[in-house]
């Protein structure tokens, strides 16, 4: 999962960029980037670490431009070295930067068809790098001397022809402007904002809505699936739907995770998704376990705060604040490799043991993927002496590995894969284990949402909206387990 936003501005936008990646900081903390357009040229700095490491005060004097675009990383396909950091650089046709959310379950096709038939080099492992190169293509084939909306939409549906997967993208072309475009089933976000500026409208595109917000930019919607938009050099906004245009699925995990509360993705508030998550939990709790013994609610920080309190207020337990989080230590799900995200368990969770002892305590977490956080913090919550340490997830297991950006992409990892949740509970550690159930998390998220068809949740059903190539699986788990990352680390070092 990563961040992306682009900015259209009146005056200089490196420093609303960098804000917004802070603010975008939670779905990435691998590398971050900036690329503005000066002009005919581009100026980029990019970096491996947060956003505030990656650039100083002499990288961002040297951002200049009004028209710009931004990205936070956490591996997923692509990682290990710094030149994947994005957005990323082509020089031809007319010079295009890219940056992406989202995979491609087709890059390997495209990396060979791009070399034999397109004739272009893809020099890193990026699915980024495949993604800016067919738009490249596209593009060229399309024109020789002078681009138009007409044609770059017409690029922007060649892309759709060829790539399968999910994305989010924006992209700066010199001479033309700033673009964006969401793949056919809109499983990635992206959102589009305006504003009025001293000396003009100004837009932006962002993969979340409290971008909007806090840089002082009005929602105007957004983008719909398979949809382009462009911002011309002179100010104009156009914006075409696609004829590759499908079933509109935005992946579910969003709501579960990776979203920040305040933000609203498909017209849809995260923040009272949540809510309604809790209430679904507690529901379930009551009709399996009627008689619970549940003398306090603790929830997991921090996502799933929002859905342990209305959860404890239906089942009529106390509500407590009972593991005391440092901020200071990143997403521990989207830490690299296992061992680093074992270590970082116990250095990022402190527990208040007077909220635990002698109590038969319920912790509550937003998922259970890999097992690790949540097996130490039923031990943290035994050491400090509950009586008893249960566990709920607000969504249900997660047996299947995610192919569209989220890094858990070898099942093997995944502590729910062929496995009954009595099982899981065993591994945990928890004497009693509930998950939600899939249809009532669909129908949390959705809400009073009648339009919304459906949703990509291929990690809990093992459903693929896009389709995937014989063997995609097998060879995704082989290149993308914490196991081959160790030894590709090991054997670069």
């Amino acid at each position: 999962m990563c961040g992306v936003v682009g900015i259209f501005g009146r005056g200089p936008v490196a420093a609303r960029l960098y804000d917004a990646l802070t603010i975008l900081q939670h779905r990435g903390q691998d590398a971050a980037g900036i690329t503005t357009l000066d002009g005919q040229r581009m100026r980029s700095a990019r970096g491996i670490g947060l956003v505030r490491d990656v650039f100083d005060a002499k990288s961002m004097d040297g951002l200049t431009g009004d028209i710009g675009i931004g990205h936070v990383r956490y591996p997923t396909a692509g990682c290990d070295r710094p030149d994947e950091a994005q957005p990323m650089y082509v020089n031809a046709p007319w010079g295009i930067a890219l940056g992406h959310n989202g995979n491609l379950v087709n890059s390997d096709s495209l990396s060979e068809s791009l070399f034999r038939e397109d004739r272009r080099h893809i020099n890193t492992e990026s699915d980024s790098e495949v993604l800016l190169n067919v738009l490249a293509h596209e593009l060229s084939e399309r024109c020789t001397r002078s681009l138009d909306a007409a044609n770059v939409f017409a690029a922007v549906e060649g892309v759709h022809h060829r790539c399968r997967g999910a994305y989010a993208a924006v992209a700066l072309i010199a001479g033309v402007g700033m673009l964006a475009f969401r793949d056919p089933h809109g499983i990635r976000p992206a959102v589009l904002g305006r504003r009025d500026g001293e000396h003009g409208e100004e837009y932006i595109v962002a993969s979340e809505s409290v971008v909007l917000d806090i840089l002082g930019f009005d929602l105007i919607s957004d983008l719909e699936p398979g949809e382009a938009v462009l911002v011309t050099l002179d100010g104009e906004l156009v914006r075409h739907p696609s004829e590759h245009a499908s079933v509109h699925t935005p992946c579910l995990f969003e709501y579960v995770y990776f979203a920040r509360p305040d933000s609203l993705i498909d017209d849809l508030s995260v923040y009272k998704a949540r809510l309604r998550m809790g209430e679904k939990l507690a529901e379930r709790i009551l009709a399996e376990w009627p008689d619970h013994d549940i003398d306090v609610v603790i929830p997991v920080p921090d996502t799933s705060r929002t859905a342990c309190l209305p959860l404890a207020h239906r089942l009529g337990v106390k509500y407590r604040e009972g593991l005391i989080k440092n901020r200071y230590i990143g997403r521990t799900f989207i830490m690299p490799g296992q061992a680093e995200r074992a270590l970082s368990v116990r250095r990022k969770l402190n527990v208040l043991e007077l909220e635990f002892r002698n109590k038969n305590v319920l912790l509550v977490d937003d998922s259970i993927v890999r097992g690790t956080t949540s097996r130490q913090i039923v031990e943290m919550a035994r050491e400090a002496g509950a009586r008893k340490v249960y566990l709920a997830s607000a969504s249900p297991p997660v047996r299947h590995p995610n192919v569209y950006g989220i890094d858990m992409p070898a099942a093997s990892e995944l502590v729910a894969a062929g496995r009954t949740v009595q099982e899981v509970r065993e591994i945990i550690g928890a004497d009693r284990l509930i998950y939600q159930d899939l249809d009532d998390l669909e129908r949390a998220v959705r809400g009073k949402n009648t339009v919304l068809a459906g949703f990509d949740s291929s990690c809990f059903n093992g459903k693929y909206v896009t389709g995937l190539e014989d063997g995609y699986l097998e060879a995704l788990q082989a290149r993308r387990s914490d196991l081959a990352k160790e030894t590709r680390r090991a054997g670069s070092g």
